[in-house]
C-alpha cells in the first residue's frame, strides 16, 4: 500500500473542497494517483447527489450576466440561505450566469452539458452539492438578446434572493437599471395591458361584475363601476401603467419616455417562488441527518 503523506491530502482537499479523512481514503484507494482520487470523490459526489435529491431546495440566489448584446438571468437553488452565502456557491452561480449567456443553451438540460474548466456544468454542480452537503440545482434561466439600439438594465435586490433583467428601447444604461429597480420592487406581471390574455382579462371583469351585484349596486351603474375599476386592475399589473416607485408623479411609461425611451420586455426571477418549502419538526430533521 503506497504512503499517503499529509501533503497530498492536503493538495487533495484544496482541489476538491472535501474533507480530511475523504481525501485520505480516495488517496489510499488509488495508491496516491491524485487524479484518480478527484475522479474516486467526483464519483462519491454523483452518489451524494443523487441521495440529496429528494430534499428541497428553495433557498438560493439569483444572477445576471451582459456579454454585449446578450445576457442571461439564472436562479440556482440549494437547501439554506447559510450555503447560499457561501463563496463556493457563489462562485457556481457566476459562472454559471457566464457561461448560459456565452453559450445560450435552450434547456436546463443543455445547460447541465456545457463544458467547463473540470469537466462539465453537472460537474460542477455535483461537486458544490459534495462540498456543501446540500441539494444543489439550476433551476431555471433566460437568454435575451437585444438590437444596437437597445439598453440591458439589470438589479440583484437584497444579495441576489430577487434578480431583473430590462431591455429598453433607446433610453440608456441608467434608466433601464431604474426600471429594473422598479421591477424588483412592484413586481409587475405584464409590460403593458394589450399583453394580458383576453382570457384573464374576461375572467376579472365577470368577477368584478359578481363583485359589484353582490354589494347591491344597481345594474345600470355597475357597468360603468367594473370599467373603472378593470382599469385599475390594468394599472396594477401592467408596468407601462405603475406609479413609478422613485417618482409616484409619474407612470413608468412616462418616465422612460421622458428619457427617450420606450420599455421593451423585462424578466424577474425571485428565488424559490412556487417551490412548496418543506418544513419539517425538530425531532424528524435531526433524524434524517442522522441517517444521511
Amino acid at each position: 500500500m503506497a504512503k499517503i503523506s499529509a501533503a497530498q491530502v492536503k493538495e487533495l482537499r484544496d482541489k476538491t473542497g472535501v474533507g480530511m479523512m475523504d481525501a485520505k481514503k480516495a488517496l489510499v484507494e488509488t495508491e496516491g494517483d491524485m487524479e484518480k482520487a478527484v475522479d474516486v470523490l467526483r464519483e462519491k459526489g454523483v452518489a451524494k447527489a443523487e441521495k440529496k435529491s429528494g430534499r428541497v431546495a428553495a433557498e438560493g440566489m439569483a444572477a445576471i450576466a451582459v456579454k454585449g448584446n446578450k445576457a442571461a438571468i439564472v436562479e440556482v437553488n440549494c437547501e439554506t440561505d447559510s450555503v447560499a452565502s457561501t463563496d463556493k456557491f457563489k462562485a457556481l452561480v457566476a459562472e454559471l450566469a457566464d457561461k448560459i449567456a456565452t453559450e445560450e443553451p435552450k434547456t436546463v438540460d443543455d445547460a447541465l452539458a456545457l463544458k467547463t474548466a473540470n469537466g462539465t456544468v453537472k460537474d460542477d454542480v455535483i461537486e458544490t452539492t459534495q462540498v456543501t452537503g446540500e441539494k444543489i440545482s439550476l433551476r431555471r434561466f433566460q437568454v435575451i438578446e437585444k438590437g444596437d439600439d437597445q439598453n440591458f438594465g439589470s438589479y440583484l435586490h437584497n444579495g441576489g434572493l430577487i434578480g431583473v433583467l430590462v431591455v429598453l428601447d433607446g433610453a440608456d444604461e441608467a434608466t433601464a437599471k431604474d426600471v429594473a429597480m422598479h421591477v424588483a420592487a412592484i413586481n409587475p406581471e405584464y409590460v403593458n395591458r394589450s399583453q394580458v390574455p383576453a382570457e384573464t382579462l374576461a375572467h376579472e371583469k365577470e368577477v368584478l361584475v359578481k363583485e359589484a351585484l353582490n354589494e347591491g349596486k344597481p345594474e345600470k351603474i355597475v357597468e360603468k363601476m367594473v370599467e373603472g375599476r378593470l382599469n385599475k386592475w390594468l394599472s396594477e399589473i401592467s408596468l407601462d401603467d405603475q406609479e413609478f416607485v422613485k417618482d409616484s408623479d409619474q407612470t413608468v411609461s412616462h418616465f422612460v419616455e421622458s428619457k427617450g425611451g420606450k420599455v421593451n420586455t423585462f424578466v424577474r426571477f425571485e428565488v424559490g417562488e412556487g417551490i412548496e418549502k418543506k418544513t419539517d419538526n425538530f425531532v424528524d430533521e435531526v433524524m434524517g441527518q442522522i441517517k444521511d
